[in-house]
């Protein structure tokens, strides 16, 4: 008999608790420093984590910050004093790296947001952020999670950009209020 929803559940959060254990208390330090010091940020990832990053893109904005999403037209030309946040959990991704190094060439900073630290898109990034949960360079080994392919470091990373942002609010002087107020209105 297949697992009950409530098994899947308890196994999937059970997991997620195991990955939030492990990150260390600094372990979002680097990024919310390089954030609150951007003029600009943009965000990039592909996939389900290009929609995590689209979501922490919308809370920054939120925060009043002045973020874009690589590939909308309003993407502006990122150079000295700005961010660019890429997403690779499996630790390597070719467009990533090649708009990393445009950035890069005109001066900004470069972030990675990964599970595997030692992949190449992570190593040509200024800082570093890693979520140690499965992706799909992981997805196959012994202990393999209840949820499929790189679904553990996707949820986990959704929660930690979450977290993110109620440190970087504190940080920033923000309040529910403030960051409510910037919400649209056109829905």
């Amino acid at each position: 008999m297949p697992a009950s929803i409530a098994t899947l559940g308890a196994a999937a959060l059970d997991e997620l608790h195991q990955v939030f254990r492990v990150i260390p208390d600094d372990a979002a330090e680097g990024l919310i420093d390089a954030i609150v010091k951007a003029k600009k940020i943009a965000v990039y990832g592909c996939g389900r984590e290009g929609l995590a990053i689209k979501g922490f893109a919308m809370r920054l904005f939120h925060l009043g910050l002045d973020v874009h999403v690589l590939g909308d037209m309003t993407a502006p030309h990122l150079g000295q004093g700005d961010l660019f946040i890429v997403t690779a959990g499996t630790g390597h991704l070719n467009s990533g790296e090649a708009f990393m190094r445009a950035a890069a060439n005109d001066g900004a900073k470069t972030a990675v947001i990964t599970a595997q630290p030692k992949g190449s898109t992570p190593l040509k990034a200024d800082l570093m952020t890693t979520i140690p949960a499965q992706t799909m360079a992981n997805d196959q080994t012994t202990k393999v999670s209840v949820l499929p392919m790189g679904s553990l470091f996707e949820i986990a990373q959704t929660i930690f950009f979450e977290l993110v942002i109620l440190k970087l609010r504190d940080r920033l002087g923000e309040t529910a209020d403030t960051m409510r107020a910037r919400h649209t209105n056109l829905e």
